[in-house]
């Protein structure tokens, strides 16, 4: 391919990831685009969740096993090693088109606090996860991250060079701020409808599991890393040494955000109705 020919491509890759995460904030948020997580039901619920189940699988099957590097040394045997990272940007940004795509709203809701004093405090956390996704991928270079950085160097006929391992700002309290943030966007919602409860625990499950893969790579790739995840809690920016850095401290904390959430929405409701009674 020639030089040009590469940086278009990697730069249309681009665009259609930055479109992609436009949609998902409003698809996963239920905010301005014609199809939210919590749509209308057009199915039966176990036909939906079969669906919304496949969907997720392909997703994560994609995004988990092009990043693992015998299929990057895979894939380089047909393409230029240049336009790998944008070739998996590009495959993530149309498994996760597909997913939205397809996806089946399910009805029915866990709880709903949309209409109570809760809500907008619940969607500043919601973007505040959004900011923290960006932030994270802007401290370890975000242009690297999806492919522009290796076409541009190759428009300038440079060579690549891959990037240090570094640990700036956020990566000193905890190795993954990216997957926190992530959490927080799949689980602060005024409304958790069981369509996006399926979401919200697939996804948290895939990071889970996922994260496990990303370590043994980076290991292998850095072996200063074995001290740093020694140091530093793989999810939470808790005191060291105080909780280990495990996966079952997400877990834990999740579930005690999915019991404060509904305590204080069944709360917020039941003094709503007690005003209304009493007025």
């Amino acid at each position: 391919m020639k030089r040009w020919m590469i940086f278009l491509y990697g730069g249309l890759s681009y665009a259609i990831f930055l479109l992609c995460f436009l949609y998902t904030i409003g698809f996963v948020g239920n905010l301005w685009v014609p199809k939210s997580i919590d749509s209308m039901p057009t199915a039966p619920l176990g036909q939906a969740l079969a669906v919304n189940l496949a969907l997720l699988g392909v997703f994560a099957v994609q995004h988990s096993l092009m990043a693992r590097p015998f299929f990057k040394r895979w894939l380089t045997r047909y393409i230029p090693a240049t336009v790998e990272r944008s070739t998996y940007v590009l495959a993530s940004s149309l498994a996760l088109v597909l997913l939205m795509w397809g996806w089946q709203p399910m009805g029915g809701y866990v709880w709903d606090v949309s209409s109570t004093p809760a809500a907008p405090v619940i969607y500043a956390v919601f973007a505040a996860g959004w900011l923290l996704v960006l932030l994270s991928t802007a401290l370890i270079n975000h242009f690297d991250l999806f492919g522009l950085r290796q076409v541009w160097l190759q428009l300038r006929g440079r060579p690549y060079t891959a990037l240090p391992f570094e640990t700036p700002w956020l990566y000193r309290y905890v190795r993954h701020p990216l997957y926190l943030g992530f959490f927080l966007t799949f689980w602060a919602t005024p409304t958790m409808s069981i369509a996006h409860l399926v979401f919200a625990l697939m996804c948290t499950g895939y990071i889970l599991v996922g994260t496990r893969l990303e370590e043994r790579d980076l290991r292998k790739a850095h072996p200063e890393y074995d001290r740093y995840a020694r140091e530093v809690p793989r999810y939470l920016p808790v005191p060291r040494g105080r909780i280990p850095a495990t996966n079952s401290v997400v877990v834990i904390a999740l579930a005690a955000l999915l019991v404060m959430v509904t305590w204080t929405a069944a709360a917020l409701s039941h003094a709503a109705v007690n005003v209304q009674a009493y007025v």
